[in-house]
């Protein structure tokens, strides 16, 4: 079938993804990469092309890498140094350090999404396994025991559609179904899944903003105002954007506040600022709702990004999180549908991501209500108690703590484990740069000495069928690396490793002290994955 002349019929693909965003061109660009026909189902015709989101972190950044072309992606790009806490009249409460590295990249990172978007979304659609179906919703979700149905029609709302399309559809006959289409999810209402509310609801009006002038170093710096009045707060939105925020008070109607002339009055009031030295690009009122779904998959049917979870937008970490959905089922999905592992491996999707996403959205409901505090005696207690340098940290930031993950001998695991892996610049041959671009994507074994002396027939045999890569820090050898900014070495040296296995998102699998444990450690991943000893091939699209 031609791919962009859609008609009606029935097709044949592995995966369907409804929804493009984030989340949906991160699972869609992987699951291409790795060869797999996948549809991905859009309501709107063209992209979005303005920002929502506008932080990620470096792990964030090395899954976009992994899925577009990151010089792309982070064209307009600045890290984030600080990200500050303020009372109403600007002295500092809170200030959150935010330098450092993480992953090849800045801890935090200031973007455009539609360039992150575009990176993704560019590289998908250069794939002749990846059919885009935009100005189409899909209506109808089924399932049986070897296979999920997917029916789209052209979307009602959509200015691209003539009244006399609205009879085509399309039937997709699918493997799996990744339901990846919003807050207001089409396919999670479709299943009837119910979201474990927070019960904390608020209302922010978002003035995104194009520079027309230096504004100079004040609105460079990430700040939020905890002001009993009124909370506001800036953002940079890479080097070229600035956004305002200002929460919208009870009582207050969210229409009064989507016209831009109240925005662009309170702006001017706020910060003295006006059209002489700002564009405005959007004017909107976002609802934060933060809630989870009780269950994230349905035999062939999973929940990714905000279609599982929604939480406030204090640590930036909305987008991340789906991203971080959207790799984690790649790569397995990848696994279960080459034959290599059982679908039971899809069962660790929620155990993985459940917790993590939950230790985040319970952060940043609590720096929510810590920003969005409105009774003055709170407030005066609040801010007395951050003033005196009392305050216990925050809780650190998660990693995976169960699915696919090596527990030691006392089931318990090491620090690496379960976190992402650092990157670092190498050189192979005549190549030099980010390890990713240097080694394909899959899992990596990263060694300090060649350990083929130390793997059996079995675990060259598991590697080789798993695709594993194998890097061993050196200057000579077939498959050595120049370790050029001393990145892994100091890893693996500092945690006291010989060797560590990285995941296909490159968390830490595990790690060895001395080599002779990698057999031991290769059958631990041949267990977490479902590993299936006699491997078929995927039923071929369109048999």
């Amino acid at each position: 079938m031609n791919r962009n002349n859609p008609s009606i019929g029935f097709d044949r693909r592995h995966v369907a993804i409804i929804g493009c965003g984030p989340t949906g061109l991160a699972a869609a660009s992987l699951l291409g990469k790795a060869g797999h026909q996948v549809i991905v189902i859009e309501r709107w015709p063209e992209p979005y092309g303005l920002p929502r989101l506008s932080h990620i972190d470096g792990e964030t950044a090395r899954l976009v890498q992994s899925a577009g072309d990151i010089d792309h992606a982070l064209r307009d790009a600045v890290p984030i140094d600080h990200y500050h806490y303020l009372d109403a009249e600007g002295a500092i409460l809170i200030d959150l350090n935010w330098n450092g590295e993480q992953c090849g990249f800045p801890a935090h990172i200031s973007i455009f999404q539609p360039e992150i978007e575009e990176a993704m979304y560019l590289r998908a659609q250069s794939l002749p396994n990846v059919e885009f179906l935009r100005g189409w919703e899909a209506v109808e979700i089924t399932q049986g025991s070897d296979a999920a149905t997917v029916t789209a029609r052209p979307w009602s709302a959509s200015w691209k559609v003539p009244s006399e399309a609205m009879s085509t559809s399309r039937v997709f006959k699918v493997d799996f179904v990744i339901g990846a289409d919003g807050a207001n999810s089409f396919t999670r209402r479709a299943l009837g899944i119910e979201r474990l509310q927070y019960g904390h609801h608020e209302r922010w009006l978002n003035l995104d903003s194009e520079y027309l002038r230096d504004l100079g170093g004040r609105f460079k710096v990430t700040s939020i105002y905890c002001d009993p009045a009124r909370a506001h707060m800036y953002m940079p939105i890479g080097k070229s954007r600035v956004r305002f925020e200002m929460r919208v008070l009870p009582g207050e109607e969210t229409s009064y506040w989507e016209d831009i002339n109240n925005g662009l009055r309170w702006l001017r009031e706020q910060h003295g600022i006006g059209l002489d030295e700002v564009k405005p690009i959007r004017n909107v009122v976002y609802t934060f709702d933060p809630a989870i779904t009780t269950k994230w998959r349905e035999r062939r049917i999973l929940l990714a990004g905000d279609a599982a979870h929604t939480m406030m937008p204090y640590m930036g970490q909305g987008a991340c999180s789906g991203i971080r959905d959207g790799a984690n089922l790649a790569w397995k999905l990848d696994l279960v549908l080459s034959g290599l592992a059982s679908e039971e491996l899809l069962d660790s999707y929620e155990q993985e991501r459940r917790p993590h996403v939950t230790s985040i959205t319970e952060t940043s409901t609590f720096l929510g209500k810590v920003a969005n505090e409105d009774d003055p005696a709170k407030v005066a207690a609040r801010n007395a108690m951050l003033r005196s340098g009392q305050v216990p940290p925050l809780p650190p930031f998660p990693k995976i703590e169960a699915g696919v993950v090596h527990r030691e001998v006392d089931g318990s695991l090491l620090p690496t484990t379960g976190a992402p892996t650092p990157q670092g610049i190498i050189r192979r041959g005549q190549r030099e740069g980010r390890l990713d671009d240097l080694y394909p994507s899959g899992f990596l074994l990263v060694c300090l000495e060649d350990p083929s002396p130390y793997l059996d027939a079995e675990s060259l045999a598991f590697v080789r069928k798993l695709g594993c890569g194998i890097v061993v820090l050196g200057e000579t050898g077939s498959c050595d690396a120049a370790d050029v900014d001393g990145v892994q070495s100091a890893f693996l040296r500092d945690n006291g490793m010989a060797a560590y296995l990285r995941r296909p998102d490159f968390i830490a699998f595990g790690s060895v002290r001395t080599l002779e444990r990698l057999p031991s450690l290769l059958a631990s991943l041949r267990q977490a994955l479902c590993w299936q000893e006699q491997t078929v091939q995927a039923i071929a699209c369109g048999q």
